[in-house]
């Protein structure tokens, strides 16, 4: 009789673990797919979510191509069903760019691939955006100008700010390699 009665506590316990798990992984993956948003620029798939953390600067480092403006902040994008992106290049040659060059902390801001532009120095931080008054990652240049980096990835990288004189916007760019 003892036998069976630890069998059966053996059983109630081990079913209560595997219950409690399942609902932990359940609710982890509703709230990556509620954070992720999905659209997509000249065919092309993207992905866009906000960084959870502080972003390593040399992850900004290299030649960033612009592919998509979104008219709008994060915040609207994030809320939109199909969000979708326009954006018409202006330069005769070649494609609009920005670059970083993180050893530095300087970076060249948007511009034709043709053009000469001047190195800008900034800082990247993580905390609270004097902007806007989230806390995330941004890059602070020209003393009182922010720039919101809400995510990095090998391929591509999502800023927030005004860029092109224009407002704020969201920008989708590609690495060039």
């Amino acid at each position: 009789m003892r036998k069976f009665i630890v069998l059966i506590s053996a059983a109630v316990l081990l079913q209560s673990c595997v219950v409690s798990t399942a609902a932990k992984v359940v609710k982890g993956v509703a709230t990556v797919g509620y954070k992720a948003v999905k659209g997509t620029v000249k065919g092309i798939s993207w992905t866009v979510s906000k960084a959870k953390g502080k972003i390593d600067k040399d992850r900004l480092n290299g030649t960033w191509k612009v592919v998509g403006i979104y008219k709008g902040p994060f915040s609207d994008y994030e809320t939109r069903q199909n969000p979708e992106t326009s954006f018409e290049t202006q330069c005769e040659n070649g494609f609009e760019q920005i670059e970083f060059n993180s050893r530095k902390s300087k970076f060249k801001p948007v511009h034709c691939s043709s053009d000469k532009e001047d190195w800008t120095k900034y800082d990247l931080e993580f905390g609270k955006n004097p902007s806007n008054g989230e806390r995330e990652n941004y890059i602070e240049y020209n003393s009182r100008n922010y720039i919101s980096v809400i995510d990095v990835s090998s391929k591509n990288l999502i800023l927030e700010g005004n860029l092109t004189m224009a407002g704020t916007r969201l920008y989708l760019l590609e690495k060039v390699k």
